[in-house]
């Protein structure tokens, strides 16, 4: 699990501490810590490493308790639209750089992943995207009570305005790549040590 969580805690960082410097987001400095490190709280920075543990363990719970929910070509064929969809998103807003960066980041790792798909084969979509549809009821009620004291400022400029509660819609899917990517590099590298060990 902590192999698989770094490469996406690395692209994340850079992301955000991109964003903060450009005016994106904020955080207000009555609700932190102070340390900083690489322009973020250390709170920010830790978010991209708790989260995406308690998103993983949700996921591994219902592979557990669910064995039976195998993948289906169908889940893909979503994954495949929403890809897609992000696409369309991030060419037609351009002008915003919450909106244009997260929807091209989604559709260019959905992208990649079916590129790769043959080395991905453990990786069930259907799965992943019945975990995530869980997800999102913790995640809508952390990140609405953080965004509505408010912790994290956002830059209306840079986004569609549009709300869920107080949580920015691009949030989703930010919370989207974050989770797809922690879980097919999770996925891959547990297939890989299970092939090493009925191999010695």
């Amino acid at each position: 699990m902590f192999p698989a969580m770094i490469l996406p805690a690395i692209f994340y960082i850079i992301w955000d501490s991109c964003f903060t410097s450009w005016g994106v987001w904020s955080f207000n400095e009555n609700y932190i810590t102070g340390i900083y490190y690489f322009g973020l709280p250390i709170e920010e920075i830790l978010f991209f490493f708790v989260v995406p543990y308690c998103c993983v363990f949700i996921y591994e719970c219902i592979r557990c308790y669910f064995p039976l929910l195998k993948n289906a070509g169908w889940a893909d064929l979503i994954l495949k639209i929403t890809g897609i969809a992000a696409l369309i998103m991030a060419l037609f807003f351009r002008d915003k750089s919450y909106t244009q960066y997260t929807f091209t980041f989604l559709s260019a790792f959905i992208l990649l992943f079916f590129l790769l798909r043959k080395y991905f084969r453990e990786f069930n979509t259907f799965l992943f995207l019945v975990a995530y549809a869980i997800i999102l009821l913790p995640f809508l009620i952390v990140n609405g009570f953080l965004t509505a004291i408010p912790v994290v400022l956002y830059n209306d400029a840079e986004n569609l305005g549009i709300r869920i509660y107080t949580i920015p819609f691009e949030d989703v899917f930010y919370g989207m790549l974050l989770v797809f990517l922690n879980i097919v590099i999770f996925e891959k590298l547990r297939a890989e040590k299970t092939n090493l060990n009925s191999n010695p």
